[in-house]
């Protein structure tokens, strides 16, 4: 079992600096009757306690996270937990936590929820290794699928950032025994991952991991979001929620796409899910099409995340909060609050780039206490 950091409130100041931390947690404000025990996986598989006021907002707990990480482009990741049905939800970062989690300690993993078109956009190596973390995890569980090419190429750069260039003396053959970098690691991908390693001679780390994300941005499924659904006509089929629109999948192929732009609005009514498209070229009229998802709370879900995805990577700033009369449109009053990819990118980051210990290898998950114990 690994051992678990501790943060209280507001971290310290050596976290602040190297995004780790070893100083005894800081003392809190609020009275300990009135903290909550927060667990949160991190995308190296570490698990961190934060202890936060029990009537916390999901917000106030991703910034106590992200500020221990030293993360300031926060706005691409969210926290997920399981619901008492055992689906993943995304937190409600506007609301407080003690509406969706009922019992304590409270669980998340904290995971990328916008996956940026143009990793190289993003303004801090931080940022993009947390981001390679997300992608790995993605390509190991079977999420994010890959060619036997892909899997040796991107795991060429993760051992490249890892552990440098490949010097003969110090690698011998079982220099890659302990890396993770994909499903089924068969002796044929580890040969062909070491002999891609070697090419990589003069990388430092960030640039190994810019060319990981530049490879992995191409993959077909990245930064899908995937919810099973039926058609009009009752086959099943996958519905994939991404930076460029929603796609609809069959039997792993993509039959359909519907770009942002084309769509003029989506909704819910039960356990049906909805979109409005604008006509085409050669068409007089808007079209609804309808799917149906497995209850009411999948349809729900699905609508957030289309609400989110929209306003995060097609608006320039959110959308304000209409007022509704006693009955809001189709249940909800849903809003996505945060910044969008837009405001992000014209943020500008003035410090000197954060140093932080890289484990993309999956080898060091076993976690130290933040208060050095």
């Amino acid at each position: 079992m690994p051992e678990e950091q501790k943060v209280t409130g507001a971290p310290t100041e050596a976290m602040a600096e190297n995004g780790t931390g070893t100083n005894s947690p800081t003392k809190s404000p609020v009275s300990k009757g009135k903290m909550a025990l927060a667990k949160i996986t991190l995308l190296d598989g570490t698990v961190r306690d934060f202890y936060i006021d029990r009537k916390a907002r999901g917000q106030e707990l991703l910034d106590m996270i992200c500020q221990s990480m030293n993360l300031l482009e926060k706005d691409y990741f969210g926290l997920i937990y399981e619901d008492r049905h055992d689906s993943r939800n995304w937190l409600d970062l506007y609301k407080r936590i003690m509406k969706f989690i009922k019992t304590e300690p409270w669980k998340f993993n904290f995971e990328v929820k916008f996956y940026p078109p143009d990793p190289a956009q993003l303004q801090e190596d931080i940022t993009r290794y947390q981001l390679c973390l997300q992608i790995r995890n993605d390509i190991i569980t079977g999420r994010l699928l890959c060619s036997f090419v892909t899997h040796a190429l991107l795991g060429s750069y993760l051992v490249q950032s890892e552990i440098g260039d490949y010097d003969p003396e110090e690698h011998g053959r079982t220099y890659l025994k302990d890396f993770k970098f994909a499903p089924n690691q068969t002796p044929e991908l580890i040969e062909k991952v070491m002999d891609l390693h070697k090419t990589h001679k003069g990388q430092t780390p960030a640039e190994a991991e810019l060319h990981y994300l530049e490879n992995a941005k191409k993959l077909a499924m990245y930064g899908v979001d995937l919810h099973p659904a039926k058609d009009s006509e009752g086959v099943d089929i996958m519905l994939g929620v991404c930076a460029s629109g929603l796609l609809v999948y069959r039997d792993c192929l993509r039959i359909n796409r519907f770009a942002w732009p084309k769509i003029l609005k989506i909704s819910y009514k039960r356990h049906n899910f909805y979109i409005k498209i604008r006509p085409g070229d050669f068409e007089q009229f808007e079209s609804t099409i309808g799917f149906k998802l497995a209850n009411h709370r999948a349809a729900k879900k699905l609508w957030k995340v289309c609400v989110e995805h929209h306003t995060f990577f097609r608006l320039m700033s959110p959308e304000p909060v209409k007022k509704v009369g006693l009955i809001p449109y189709l249940g909800s009053r849903f809003r996505y609050s945060g910044r969008t990819h837009y405001e992000t990118k014209k943020t500008p980051i003035d410090r000197q780039p954060p140093q932080f210990e890289r484990s993309l290898s999956g080898r060091r998950l076993a976690s130290r206490s933040m208060d050095g114990e």
